[in-house]
């Protein structure tokens, strides 16, 4: 059938692309495939954003409430009880800087490992690029990052403290941080899936971990014949980049920190891009 001699198949098949559902998909296109689903992702996002601001008690107060209550402790432990020098910056904002990258890190990484089953009605429908699960997660969380920025920057205000020309290199450290929690969240992801013990693993890395990196503290405190392994665990090279881009000279730069922190976040990213990939398509049966 046509309407005014037009074949309505001809214009279907002209301007319509050929979607074609395989039981094995062809992943050449994979990343193409990622950027048109991207409004899933902006869904997904969205979607999170709203059941977490929303659908609680004090909203987005959460988001600023968490890192402040944290960083009160710190500074009473840290800064009152043990007397920890802060190279003359308020220690509020020293323990603060450390806190912005570390929540961050902390709570998406959690997130994300568990992303994949908590959308497990949706993996096990749907066909979609499952990349683009944890990549909401990360999404999602930078909005978290972005309230407690302000707060720190309502902090260097009250305390007199603002940050100098440093600033411009922050999202160069934000950056790596976001690499370095999707290769973590991949890799914790693409094996909770199959083996469901890493949801109690997880956490208790994580709290370890908060006294392993420093966050209460200036690594400048741990002695120079162990310092390089200490900047192994890549957190401590992105807290030194944060705080010198927010609290300046006096929490100086340590290059060989922040090399390692890149080296380990590719290390962790690149071959955790490729795990998951390869792992996705078990997804669905395995949930």
């Amino acid at each position: 059938m046509s309407t005014n001699g037009i074949n309505p198949s001809s214009i279907t098949s002209a301007n319509s692309p050929e979607i074609v559902i395989s039981a094995n998909p062809d992943h050449s296109h994979y990343w193409r495939d990622f950027w048109s689903f991207r409004e899933l992702l902006a869904l997904l996002v969205w979607r999170d954003v709203l059941v977490r601001y929303k659908q609680t008690v004090i909203g987005a107060s959460w988001a600023i409430l968490r890192p402040l209550a944290t960083m009160l402790v710190f500074t009473l432990v840290f800064g009152k009880i043990a007397k920890l020098p802060s190279s003359d910056t308020p220690y509020a904002l020293l323990v603060f800087a450390g806190l912005l990258p570390w929540m961050f890190f902390a709570t998406t990484l959690s997130e994300a490992g568990n992303s994949i089953t908590a959308n497990g009605h949706i993996v096990s429908k749907v066909y979609f690029p499952r990349l683009i699960v944890p990549v909401s997660t990360l999404l999602v969380g930078l909005v978290d990052f972005l309230l407690a920025g302000l707060v720190y920057l309502a902090l260097a205000v009250i305390f007199g403290h603002f940050p100098n020309w440093h600033i411009i290199f922050l999202p160069l450290f934000l950056i790596l941080l976001c690499g370095l929690i999707m290769g973590c969240g991949l890799w914790v992801a693409a094996l909770n899936v199959k083996y469901r013990d890493f949801r109690y693993i997880v956490p208790v890395v994580l709290q370890l971990g908060a006294y392993l990196s420093p966050v209460g503290f200036a690594s400048s405190l741990v002695p120079e014949r162990w310092r390089l392994l200490y900047s192994i665990n890549p957190m401590v090279g992105i807290i030194d980049g944060f705080r010198w881009s927010l609290l300046g000279d006096g929490f100086p730069l340590h290059w060989d920190s922040l090399l390692m922190s890149l080296l380990v976040t590719m290390l962790l990213l690149i071959p955790g891009i490729i795990f998951f990939r390869r792992s996705e398509g078990a997804f669905a049966d395995a949930i």
